[in-house]
């Protein structure tokens, strides 16, 4: 079954050949299939890269690409990507993850159900490639609990996100914020009035690696939650004692040593 709706992907050429396949063909099984795949080439890519395009727009014609005209990061790239969306239903899929095979059916009835509702994400299991440990990163589902946790962490998980696209761009669209590209655009969706929920199930298995802890550290990473932090304050979000506990666990999280960060997220921010 095909239904009226897209799926927005980037790629960039450090991403591996391989795993952006496997990424093609976990959306390329669904149960229910969208009309159309974007897919946003952020910069020039590698040979094999363009090798596995080439390959897959030959065979589905559903698949289309856009081209910037440089590596101009994430925001920018999903920015450009939701102007050139066809469709009023996008879901976000990233090029190294992989979809549960009723994950589009199960979003698209949800939506279709639920007209007041602007995005809706679900839980993501994470992995390690060459080890059997896995990881459930939940999330609250309810719009109001949503909001809530909205003060203090991402609401939603990207990679498992529905949204609709007219929504997205009343609210000013992604943005270039490296890191926070996606909770930034959650901020000003909540600032606006509208409401986001999570689906109570696992939507994607997201690949990840003892990297992840490391890059989601260190002083860049500390600014960059800052400035989010007085974003969320400006849209109302944030009162000043929720805006100054935000700031002291943006810290805590940001500049403490990989080791213990990685002790944090296993074992008070996910379960097995």
């Amino acid at each position: 079954m095909t239904a009226d709706f897209s799926v927005l992907m980037s790629v960039y050429d450090k991403e591996k050949p391989e795993w952006f396949r496997a990424s093609l063909d976990s959306v390329l099984a669904q149960t229910c299939q969208p009309a159309e795949i974007l897919i946003m080439q952020d910069g020039p890519l590698t040979d094999a890269l363009y090798a596995v395009l080439d390959e897959y727009m030959g065979k589905y014609p559903c698949i289309r690409t856009v081209a910037m005209e440089g590596h101009v990061y994430l925001g920018r790239a999903l920015a450009a990507g939701v102007e050139a969306c066809r469709y009023e239903l996008i879901a976000r899929m990233d090029t190294d993850d992989l979809a549960r095979p009723d994950r589009f059916a199960r979003q698209l009835s949800f939506m279709n159900e639920h007209t007041e509702i602007a995005a809706v994400g679900g839980y993501m299991e994470e992995f390690f490639d060459g080890s059997d440990f896995r990881q459930i990163k939940t999330m609250p589902t309810e719009p109001d609990e949503v909001l809530k946790f909205a003060r203090y962490r991402n609401p939603l998980n990207h990679m498992t996100v529905m949204f609709r696209r007219s929504v997205v761009l009343e609210a000013g669209n992604y943005r270039h914020f490296p890191f926070l590209e996606d909770y930034d655009l959650w901020v000003r969706m909540l600032g606006k009035g509208f409401a986001l929920a999570n689906i109570p199930e696992v939507l994607v298995e997201a690949r990840t690696s003892t990297d992840l802890y490391k890059r989601r550290g260190g002083w860049n990473y500390f600014r960059q939650y800052v400035s989010h932090r007085r974003n969320q304050r400006k849209e109302g979000l944030l009162n000043r004692k929720a805006y100054v506990i935000s700031l002291i666990l943006s810290c805590v999280m940001t500049l403490q040593p990989a080791w213990l960060r990685k002790l944090t997220y296993r074992k008070l921010l996910r379960r097995r």
